[in-house]
């Protein structure tokens, strides 16, 4: 009855069959992973966020990189702001997905030390890319800021490319360091994202909070790989016996009409 399972398609079937168990067992692990990391992932924005504001200097430091754990962490700064050095950092795109700049205003410490403000989003209305847009001012004088620190930036974690040779006063990306030479002052490391004092007429726009990534869509593939895994041989078994009744059934058939023609006859 199941010598069929010899013939050249139904051992090709099977052969396939054997190869996607595996195959969508790995790819439910790998689902499993990324549900892993984004759920950490949001519990340490959860944490950072929600974490008791401490001042800027106890996180980071000239030459300091800003690690995961720190990221998003609410720090506070006294100082002011130093507009004459201010840089716009090229295409950035708002809630809305419209391109503009970031602004990145250097702040200064009293002890002489600069902070990187990322001051928020404002639109690329200048008359070229080469001129440097119109920036709103921000407070003068002696200023308590709020923010979300921040790793500096690099093409690996953010895809952007860092082009050289751009007008002057615009960069691609957010890097202490760079900024540090440019300035020939002491820079701390990664950068802070501005949250307080919030900015008048909401210009530049405030940068918004992380959001959540959504880590049970992956849970749900993991699964629904892993259900395919299952499956597959319940499947497999079902084609099987399928085709075995109705090859029995065509036999008989066949040996009903050959008993049946002599009497015909």
């Amino acid at each position: 009855m199941y010598r069929f399972l010899w013939t050249r398609q139904w051992v090709i079937l099977a052969l396939v069959s054997l190869l996607l168990i595996p195959t969508m067992i790995r790819l439910g692990i790998w689902q499993k992973h990324r549900y892993e990391e984004r759920s950490a992932r949001n519990q340490l924005v959860a944490e950072a966020l929600h974490a008791r504001p401490v001042p800027v200097e106890q996180v980071t430091g000239p030459g300091h990189a800003v690690t995961r754990k720190e990221r998003y962490h609410t720090v506070t700064a006294t100082g002011t702001f130093d507009t004459a050095h201010e840089v716009v950092v090229r295409r950035r795109t708002n809630a809305d997905d419209e391109v503009g700049y970031h602004v990145l205003t250097p702040f200064v410490l009293d002890d002489g030390k600069v902070l990187l403000v990322n001051r928020g989003w404002i639109p690329a209305d200048a008359p070229s890319q080469t001129a440097f847009p119109k920036i709103p001012a921000p407070p003068a004088g002696k200023v308590t800021v709020q923010g979300r620190l921040m790793p500096d930036e690099t093409t690996a974690a953010s895809g952007i490319k860092d082009i050289k040779g751009l007008p002057d006063r615009q960069v691609m990306l957010i890097n202490s360091a760079e900024q540090a030479r440019r300035l020939g002052k002491q820079v701390l490391g990664g950068y802070i994202e501005q949250t307080a004092p919030q900015a008048k007429d909401g210009t530049p726009e405030q940068i918004s909070d992380p959001g959540k990534e959504d880590a049970p869509l992956n849970y749900a593939y993991m699964i629904q790989w892993w259900l395919f895994a299952a499956g597959v041989p319940y499947g497999f078994f079902v084609l099987v016996r399928r085709e075995a009744r109705a090859r029995a059934e065509a036999a008989a058939e066949q040996e009903k009409a050959e008993e049946a023609e002599p009497a015909a006859v």
